[in-house]
């Protein structure tokens, strides 16, 4: 199991920066788009810690998940952890400095991989018992969620992208 979550880390680490290409190497292809960044909204950017993660714990849980009570609740957990993070540490630090850098922004992704794997295996280890029923629903809303909101997004900061507004700022 240790060394399952070590490789996934990394995996995750290599998809989800090749996800915030993908969408421009596929010439903007709308079935890319769902899984990938189409801008550079924060919302964008969590899809590159949830799709590879989701992907993880398919296959964690083929290979062995179904013999471990609360796999699917750790994943959902060590997902939630991670896409938390982002957000929490992102808005957080451009709140107190009024800007973002890009540096801190690549580097909030790898320690949101690396919180999220760390609760998984913290939980793993754990006795918590769960309902893996309420874990699968989490997901599928959490899928849902990220795909919907690509095409419809609301009208929160959450999901603008700050290169579009920027864009606008120049026009006017």
């Amino acid at each position: 199991m240790k060394k399952y979550i070590i490789y996934s880390t990394l995996f995750i680490m290599i998809l989800g920066t090749l996800l915030h290409f993908t969408y421009d190497w596929s010439n903007q292809n709308p079935i890319v788009a769902s899984f990938s960044a189409i801008n550079e909204s924060t919302w964008e950017h969590l899809k590159l810690v949830f799709f590879p993660m989701l992907l993880t714990t398919i296959v964690g849980y083929f290979l062995f998940g179904k013999n471990v009570q609360n796999f699917l609740c750790a994943n959902i957990l060590g997902i939630i952890t991670a896409i938390s993070f982002i957000v929490i540490f992102f808005y957080t630090y451009t709140g107190i400095i009024g800007t973002n850098f890009a540096i801190l922004d690549i580097g909030s992704f790898f320690v949101s991989i690396l919180l999220g794997e760390f609760v998984i295996y913290k939980v793993l280890n754990s006795n918590l018992k769960c309902n893996k029923y309420l874990a699968i629903t989490a997901f599928i809303l959490l899928l849902f969620c990220f795909i919907f909101f690509t095409y419809f997004p609301p009208k929160l900061g959450l999901f603008e992208d700050p290169l579009a507004v920027d864009n606008l700022n120049l026009i006017n």
